[in-house]
This record gives C-alpha cells, structure tokens and sequence, in this order.
C-alpha cells in the first residue's frame, strides 16, 4: 500500500505543482526572480499566459520529479500511511525549494547547452553573407523592426528576429532556424540587466546600429536611468568600429547617447535632423505627416495611429534610405504598413472601435493612445493595470497615467492590485467621476463591466497587460 501511494503522489506532484513550474518560467529561469515573484506578487495563476514546454522548461520539470520521486518513495518506506501524508504534504510545500534545487543542479549543463548553441549559431552567421542590423531602445523595438523589414523588402531579402525574440536564446534560435540567403539580418536586442546587449552582439555583431527611444522601462532590475544608458550604449561600443548608428532622438536619455556617440551616427525625430516628422495628423483612417527624410519634404499616409508608430517609421525610414532603398519606395512601403499586433492596433467590431495597445509598457506610449483615442467621437473607455517594473519610480509614473487618463476617459477600469492606488489617486487628482471607476481583478469580471458600458460608437482602449505573476 505504501509504494502504490509513492507512486501516486509521485506522478500528481507534478500536476500539483504547475503553477510553481508557470512562475519559475515567467521569472525569467532566474531563481531570484521565481522567489520575488512569489514572496512578493504570489503565484503566477491565471490564463493570460501559458506554460510553454521548452526543452529547458522540460528538463527543469523531469529533474524536479525526480527529486520528489525520491523524497515521496523513502517517505512511504520509513514512515507509517499517516506520517507519509504529511510528509507529502510537506513536500509540495516545499516544491518551490526542490525546484531552486533542480535549477541549480542543472544550471551547468544549461550553460553548457546554451554555449553549443550560441556557437552553432555564430558559425553559421560568419558563413553568410548578410549585413547584421541591431535595433534595442526602451520602447519601440519590436515595431520599427517590423516597420524596417517591410521597407528594406523593397529590394532586398531579409530575415528578421520573429515575435519579441530578443534575448540570446531568441536570437540564436532565429539564426539556426531562420536565417538563409537573405542580405540583411535585423536582431531585435532587449535587456533587463547591464551586459545583455553586449551578450547579443557578441553572437551577432551589428554594422547598423539603432537606438528606439530610451526611457523609464525595466528600472526594477537596472536600478536606474543611468544603468539603462549604459546598457542601451552598448549596441554602439559593440558594433563594428566603421558601424552607423542611427539614434530616435526624441527623449532626453536617448539624446544623452547620441551627444556620447563616437561613431558614424544619424540623429532622428529632432527638428532639423537628419530625418524627421512634421505636420502629423491622424483619425481612425490612420496618420498624415510629412516625412523630412535628408533634406526632402515627403508626404506620407499609413494605416499606424499615433506620434510613436510615426516616429518609428522616420527612424525605420532613415535607415532604409542610407541604405539605398529610394524615396518613391520609403513611401509605397509606408502607405501599406500593417500595425503590430497589440501596439496601438485599430480593431473595428461592428460600431465598436479597439485600441488595442496591450504590449506597451510606458508612460510616453500611453499619451500617445490617450491622444489619438481623443480624436474618436463616441464613449470613451479604458481598461488598464498600469506599469510594473518601474522600481521607485512606479507611483508617480502611475500617478501620471491616471491623471492622463481622466483627461480623455469617460470610463476606466482598472485590472489588478499592484497599481490600484496610484491610478485611483491619479484620476481623482484631476477630479475624474469616481462613479464612472471600476475594478477587475480576472478578465471575465473585465468583460462583464465591459458589458454594461459598451454603447454603439463606444471607443475602448487596452493600455498594456501584465502577465500572471503580477495580481
């Protein structure tokens, strides 16, 4: 009896601890992470995002079994049924430490396996004949990526990090996986700790540099603005010593970097530089703007909404020109552009407009879907958990978003705990109708108050999304 009750709980624990494996997943496979999220947010419960069975998430899972198996079978030997269950119980309990236990056993041979690849994949770049593009920044990565790939596909073949592929891994696999005869590769390059663009451009070393915006983002694990200059300017000190470098000028952080530049480098989304947009213009239909592209003025239309879908596309643009996409073609490009899913996207059901802005995580972005989301005549609402990750520096930041937000909202609801407060205070700061305020803490409770307040022409905007581990 006692066996069979081994192997019983031997193969549940597993099924029991599928929440403790989602966590350690969305930490980042970083122990201090899994244990800050758990301590500090709970576990990681949910359906926004799901447990993705990697070969590392698997590996992680079988060695934890393991453990348990081990524990539960020398359990049910040496103590009576009743003890046993308790000791069973115990060691769910303590599967979060079992876990750390596994990661640590396994963390050299993930290092190891991590190395193979990262190796594989710079053999197979050196063996290409491809120009290595590096696009990092705060906020507007993924976008001008897509922005620029579209614009170089004019003449050119070109593969392009999928997705937010933009860790080591993501980039590798692009490579392995992704890369053939194309004549450019475009690495997306994200970071949340000082060294990480230094890791990506040592496995892919750019001739081209961008820089999106820079600003406030991941503050939590950079500790500061300063830190997250430093490691944004990495992507120039590890480029190729002859690399161009085009930086979107439109912050002070991102300006401080480009003052510090020392190499062949193009200022954009400042008055009079090098590329630049004036007399902008935007409603449901999409924007209008003029695109100062290298001393000439060019008309532009695009189905993206907002200053920073238009301020990635000059940025995308200069880069494309200088090289030797033509100006007729910048604009043929530009006026088919696709937005990005989830980054201010325009859905239109029936007689009800979607912002959907669920991927952005930042203050700037945020005006700008509040500005356009202005321009709509109709209900205003707007569903939002606010910004994490911001350190210190998250009361205020979220304090500022709801005094945003009652400038333009008629509505609001606000999803999860973390930032309840700060968003609440911002909107009565600026004497928003607390009548008019809700709370949702799953999506379902959302889609019910949404319910009861979606009229015909109602405009609603989704302003960023946090994943599971954030209540």
């Amino acid at each position: 009896m006692n066996y069979f009750f081994a192997v019983l709980f031997s193969i549940i624990m597993p099924v029991f601890s599928f929440y403790f494996y989602k966590t350690y997943q969305l930490g980042g496979y970083r122990i201090s992470s899994f244990f800050d999220i758990i301590f500090t947010k709970g576990l990681a419960i949910g359906d926004k995002n799901k447990l993705v069975f990697t070969k590392r998430m698997v590996r992680a899972i079988c060695l934890h079994v393991v453990i348990c198996t081990i524990l539960l079978f020398c359990i049910f030997i040496y103590s009576s049924l009743g003890l046993g269950f308790l000791w069973t119980l115990m060691v769910y309990l303590f599967s979060p430490l079992l876990l750390m236990l596994a990661h640590i056993f396994m963390l050299p041979i993930e290092n190891l396996i991590k190395l193979y690849y990262i190796k594989k994949a710079k053999k197979k770049l050196s063996q290409k004949n491809c120009k290595i593009i590096g696009i990092t920044g705060s906020f507007g990565k993924t976008s001008t990526k897509n922005i620029l790939k579209a614009l170089l596909e004019k003449s050119f073949k070109v593969c392009a990090t999928p997705l937010n592929y933009n860790t080591e891994m993501g980039l590798t696999k692009t490579i392995l996986e992704h890369l053939d005869d194309e004549d450019f590769l475009i690495a997306e390059m994200g970071a949340r700790h000082k060294g990480d663009i230094k890791k990506l451009c040592d496995i892919a070393k750019p001739e081209i540099a961008i820089i999106t915006t820079v600003g406030l983002q991941h503050v939590q694990t950079f500790g500061s603005l300063e830190v997250i200059e430093e490691t944004k300017s990495e992507i120039i000190e590890n480029s190729w010593a002859d690399a161009s470098v085009f930086v979107n000028c439109d912050s002070p952080s991102s300006n401080r970097i480009y003052h510090a530049c020392k190499k062949n480098k193009f200022a954009c989304n400042r008055y009079k530089t090098y590329a630049y947009a004036s007399d902008v213009t935007f409603d449901e239909n999409g924007s209008k703007f003029i695109l100062n592209l290298d001393g000439d003025a060019l008309n532009v239309k695009t189905k993206l909404l907002g200053r920073c879908n238009v301020d990635n596309i000059v940025l995308a643009s200069a880069v494309a020109y200088f090289l030797g996409i033509s100006k007729i073609d910048i604009i043929d490009a530009i006026k088919n552009l696709t937005p990005t899913q989830h980054r201010l996207e325009l859905i239109k059901n029936k007689d009800v407009c979607v912002l959907d802005d669920a991927y952005n995580s930042n203050l700037t972005g945020a005006k700008e879907a509040l500005s356009v989301m202005s321009t709509f005549k109709g209900r205003k609402i707007v569903v939002t958990p606010g910004f994490v990750e911001l350190g210190v520096e998250a009361g205020k930041e979220n304090f500022t978003l709801g005094a945003s937000i009652a400038d333009v909202a008629d509505y609001v609801i606000i999803m999860n705990e973390i930032n309840k407060n700060f968003l609440l205070s911002g909107l009565i700061s600026h004497n928003f109708d607390r009548s008019k305020i809700f709370f949702a803490s799953t999506r379902e409770q959302q889609k019910k108050i949404l319910a009861t307040l979606t009229c015909e022409k109602a405009v609603i905007l989704f302003e960023n999304d946090l994943p599971d581990n954030y209540k």
